[in-house]
């Protein structure tokens, strides 16, 4: 039986998704001589002292799987307590290695079918095809089926009709995650264009989420709520809907939506936008600093354009969310 004291020391590890092209995603099995042994997980190991999470990632792979990180964007950070310890997880989306895997350690591998890391995928995950899994990566299953773009309606510039043909022909590009954002709308304008997006977007097999109510988004039948960053201050349980998103402007609303169960969170303005001129933005270097840390993944937002995808990745986003750029 460990001591009480090892549970309050954090253990600081490094972890990787490793992924494919086509979104697919390496687990790897916990060999016979290690706790927790059979158990599926996320290949990495323990920081040394002296190391960075990134260090530590390159010289875990290269000794668990035989291969050489070439890039490796940070990602989530994830504390659990097992029976045994506290752990840190410092995952990290490894997109592009050298080598050939095998299993130094005699595990087993089982690559897994997920979403594309890009712009164009499909948003349904086939089921995990092994178990059991480690306890601490159920969340990250399910921040792997967050596409890489979070698109925002702009109908009130639009307007409806050129903005539903515009939706439709992003859905049939491969658009997977909708936010439906139209404040200037009535309520029964609302209702009735969240309808058409809903129809539209579920025939793709894309998601929608809608800002701000709850109870309208109940009622329409979209697949979550995304909430400003005034409720986010108000409320204090998540809302019984699938899935949950906030838009965030500091490192305390961050810590908020973690709290509240949120799915995933927007930060912003990465850049100058049209939309708010004169606003002060937070640039790159900010927005990776605000974001290193956390447990659940964070978007960039913010004068952004499709090519800034690969720089949001370097700075820890796990995507970028449009407006304008996106239709």
């Amino acid at each position: 039986m460990s001591h009480p004291a090892e549970k309050t020391k954090i253990v600081e590890v490094s972890a990787a998704v490793l992924q494919r092209p086509d979104g697919s995603f390496l687990l790897a099995q916990r060999p016979p001589d290690k706790i927790w042994a059979g158990y599926w997980e996320f290949p990495g190991g323990k920081i040394e002292p002296g190391e960075t999470a990134h260090d530590a990632l390159v010289r875990e792979l290269k000794e668990e799987l035989g291969i050489t990180v070439q890039t490796a964007y940070p990602w989530l950070t994830r504390v659990f307590t097992y029976p045994h310890a506290t752990v840190r997880l410092n995952f990290f989306r490894v997109t592009e290695w050298s080598g050939e895997l095998h299993p130094h350690e005699g595990q087993q591998f089982a690559w897994q079918n997920s979403l594309s890391p890009t712009l164009s995928h499909k948003w349904a995950r086939e089921p995990i095809t092994v178990a059991p899994i480690l306890p601490a990566n159920a969340p990250i299953l399910r921040a792997l089926e967050l596409p890489a773009l979070y698109a925002i309606s702009n109908a009130a510039e639009l307007g409806v009709e050129l903005f539903l043909m515009r939706l439709q022909a992003s859905l049939g590009a491969g658009l997977r995650l909708v936010q439906l954002r139209e404040k200037n709308l009535s309520r029964e304008a609302l209702r009735k264009l969240a309808l058409r997006v809903v129809a539209m977007a579920h025939a793709c097999g894309a998601k929608v989420l809608l800002n701000g109510d709850v109870e309208l988004a109940q009622e329409v039948g979209v697949d979550g709520v995304h909430l400003t960053s005034a409720q986010l201050a108000d409320i204090y349980e998540r809302p019984a809907i699938d899935w949950c998103a906030a838009s965030c402007h500091s490192v305390g609303e961050l810590r908020r939506a973690e709290a509240l169960g949120c799915d995933f969170a927007l930060l912003s303005p990465v850049l100058p936008t049209l939309s708010h001129p004169g606003v002060h933005h937070l640039g790159w270097e900010n927005f990776a600093a605000m974001a290193a840390g956390a447990s659940i993944p964070v978007y960039a937002l913010g004068g952004l354009v499709h090519k800034d995808l690969r720089t949001a990745w370097q700075h820890g986003a796990h995507g970028i969310a449009l407006m304008r750029q996106a239709w």
